[in-house]
């Protein structure tokens, strides 16, 4: 077995892992996936090094990202040559497993990520390598989240000239980066750039432009835009969904109810999505009965509400203390052959972790455990279990069955170890909690450093504080409001007592001098 079974080797691993079956739309594997697993489970039977192989190849990769990391951290006030120069004497071939790597451990910070793949460009250490999409897209995601539109532009224009690296991903993060910045004529020119890139303007895309809007609370551009191309791209179902659904998140029952009204007079069919649209904005807007009504017609009409239906009923419930129905729900799940997700047990363990049913909920983290598969537990169920912990013991049980179920952390779970550690005031675990966080790509990020800085203030470490702050500032994060408020407050505290300090210094010198001169006398 050679290095040509190399990718089969990375394959399989990703294949095997059964969090690799968490974050996707489906919850069975395709026919597809399961020829693909065959192929590397054959090989994994043939070659008994095969698993320890991909083990220590994913080894490698890390340990080279930790030293390319710890370079450029070293080299951050350097200039760009002395930069590449330092970068051009790492003896490593780049990969890009290896480039996406330590991407990703800069998604908060743009600057080192955007110097390094500088570099990259360029050509590296000489050995050949080219960037796929998949590393383009990394960097463009990253630019885009910090609004930096420059850089990001200079890179699309690279892009441009490589060819076949521009695909849908990368049209998908420019238009859902441009959205969240707020720059909306710009999101739609870049959608019409599509062509300059020989792709096709379809009405697929033209969905992914108006989600992109949406989500960022654009509903009203996105409408007008729906109304406006109609001739250009004919709308369907799901075209609809898309703007009840913006409405839905925007939380406006009136314009969601006139949008659900204009769909009923078309010909296009209701669906699912088009049914748990509205009943999720009715559950948010406090009209649960209307809600549990209409996923009760539902039934009725045969049009039977899947999971995600479901666990909006079961949230809406539990979340106006009607837990005892949402539980009655919940086990009627099974018997109408729809079943539960971990989405629904999250939803029942959240509420109950407030009322502090802490032996129900363990009943159902044991359950979800067992059953395995679309119920194991992920991040959020954890989170949950530890924004209820009282003690440092419960912590550390709750990461030890996170680890058992081989759960990955996330960026919300650090940041809310985080914040527990500097409430208790445990400050190696705060300082191990960091460290982890930079190693794994993680941040930290902007909620990491507010998290620090109020932390600290409420600790009475003035100037670690605002230590925190300044590095924050460097790394070209936005702070909120209230820790502007803070560090102003801070500053002017600061200059207060360096004045108090002078004056009584200024004082004690001045009493020294005329102690001296009483003396001569």
């Amino acid at each position: 077995m050679s290095s040509k079974f190399q990718p089969l080797r990375n394959f399989y691993r990703k294949l095997t892992n059964p969090l690799n079956f968490r974050v996707g739309i489906t919850t069975q594997p395709t026919e597809a996936h399961s020829s693909l697993t065959s192929i590397a489970q054959f090989l994994y039977e043939t070659d008994p090094n095969f698993e320890n192989l991909a083990d220590k190849e994913h080894s490698t990769i890390n340990n080279n990202a930790i030293k390319i990391q710890n370079l450029l951290k070293r080299q951050s006030d350097c200039s760009k040559e002395d930069l590449f120069l330092a970068l051009d004497r790492i003896a490593i071939s780049l990969t890009d497993d290896l480039v996406m790597n330590i991407l990703k451990r800069y998604r908060s910070d743009w600057k080192p990520a955007y110097q390094f793949f500088s570099w990259v460009l360029r050509g590296g250490n000489g050995n050949g390598y080219s960037p796929g999409s998949a590393v383009y897209n990394e960097i463009l995601d990253t630019l885009g989240k910090m609004k930096r539109f420059e850089e990001l532009h200079t890179l699309l224009d690279e892009m441009s000239k490589r060819g076949n690296v521009v695909t849908e991903k990368t049209f998908s993060i420019l238009l859902n980066r441009y959205a969240a910045a707020h720059k909306i004529d710009e999101a739609i020119e870049m959608f019409y750039k599509r062509r300059e890139f020989d792709l096709e303007l379809d009405l697929i895309a033209f969905n992914t432009l108006l989600m992109s809007l949406c989500r960022y609370k654009h509903v009203e551009a996105a409408e007008f835009l729906f109304h406006s191309k109609k001739d250009e791209f004919r709308p369907n179902i799901k075209t609809r969904n898309i703007i009840l659904n913006g409405w839905c998140v925007l939380g406006s029952l009136r314009e969601a109810k006139r949008f659900w009204n204009d769909i009923i007079t078309s010909k296009c069919k209701l669906d699912r999505f088009t049914y748990g649209t509205f009943i999720n904005s009715l559950t948010k807007a406090g009209k649960l009965n209307t809600a549990v009504k209409l996923f009760r017609a539902m039934w009725e009409k045969g049009c039977d509400p899947d999971v995600a239906i479901c666990n909006c009923i079961i949230d809406a419930l539990c979340f106006k203390k009607r837990i005892p129905e949402a539980l009655e729900i919940f086990r009627e799940m099974d018997s109408r052959d729809c079943l539960p997700d971990v989405v629904t047990y999250n939803s029942l363990i959240k509420h109950l972790c407030k009322i502090r049913r802490m032996e129900k909920v363990y009943e159902l983290l044991d359950e979800m455990e067992k059953k395995k598969g679309c119920c194991l537990p992920n991040a959020r169920t954890y989170s949950y279990l530890l924004k209820s912990a009282k003690k440092i013991e419960e912590v550390n049980n709750i990461l030890e069955r996170m680890e058992e179920n081989e759960c990955q952390m996330t960026d919300d779970t650090y940041n809310l170890l985080l914040k527990l550690f500097m409430e208790w005031d445990c400050e190696e675990r705060v300082k191990s909690i960091w460290a982890e966080m930079e190693k794994n790509g993680f941040g930290p990020d902007q909620r990491s450093y507010t998290i620090m800085i109020h932390g600290l203030y409420d600790k009475e470490k003035t100037e670690d504080a605002l230590r925190y702050y300044s590095e924050m500032k460097s790394k070209g994060m936005v702070p909120e409001p209230r820790t502007v408020l803070l560090v102003n407050a801070m500053n002017i505290k600061l200059k207060e007592r360096e004045g108090q300090e002078a004056v009584m210094g200024a004082m004690g010198s001045s009493g020294t001098r005329g102690k001296g001169k009483r003396r001569g006398l």
